[in-house]
């Protein structure tokens, strides 16, 4: 018998009298009834928590809106994934088509994409590579990332973000600007990923 086999016997011996442990599942799975001005309030509240970013725009200001944000960062020429809408495509645009190096990605100035589910619980965005989101390295090599997320995209809480995610896509959950701290916690950002976030809005 192997050192492993004996130990796990032992266990096995050890817990045979014990009496069943009922798993209990009752955890919360809602962050309860919003509606939907509720869900675009919160999560715009929760995504500025992140130090990111948070425009609310009208359908037809989006393209005006993308503008301006570029132009604030001072981006020109930012990339964008296949599938972005075509009346959200700012000027000057790069395609990853042919697929950039990730020399070329990080000399990039920025990033617009859209989303596949925001969180208003936890002011996250997940991306899923779909359509105008593009691959993972996209939104991760590039110092700057404006993700636009249709109100119809925003639920409560994770659960009902899971619920919709397909598993077996390359999921990527974003809550603000790439962070972190060292062991005095003085905060880094743009360490494994984009140093601003701007996180717009369509209602």
């Amino acid at each position: 018998m192997s050192d492993r086999e004996l130990i796990l016997a032992r266990i096995r011996a050890a817990v045979t009298s014990a009496p069943p442990n009922e798993i209990v599942r009752d955890y919360r799975t809602s962050a309860g009834p919003l509606d939907r001005a509720e869900l675009i309030e919160l999560f715009a509240e929760r995504v500025a928590d992140y130090r990111a970013v948070v425009h609310v725009t009208g359908e037809d200001e989006v393209a005006a809106t993308i503008a301006a944000a570029l132009a604030a960062q001072g981006v020109a020429g930012p990339l964008v994934p296949e599938g972005l809408p075509t009346e959200w495509m700012p000027e000057g645009a790069v395609a990853d088509d042919p697929p950039l190096s990730d020399a070329e990605l990080d000399a990039v100035g920025g990033v617009v994409t859209g989303c596949a589910v925001a969180i208003a619980e936890t002011g996250t965005i997940v991306l899923d590579a779909g359509p105008g989101q593009g691959r993972r390295a996209l939104t991760l090599l590039p110092d700057y990332h404006l993700c636009v997320v249709r109100a119809g995209q925003i639920v409560a809480g994770v659960p009902q973000a899971v619920a919709v995610l397909d598993p077996f896509r390359p999921l990527t959950w974003i809550s603000g600007p790439s962070a972190t701290s060292d062991i005095e916690l003085n905060r880094v950002e743009g360490v494994h990923g984009p140093r601003t976030l701007e996180v717009m809005i369509v209602r």
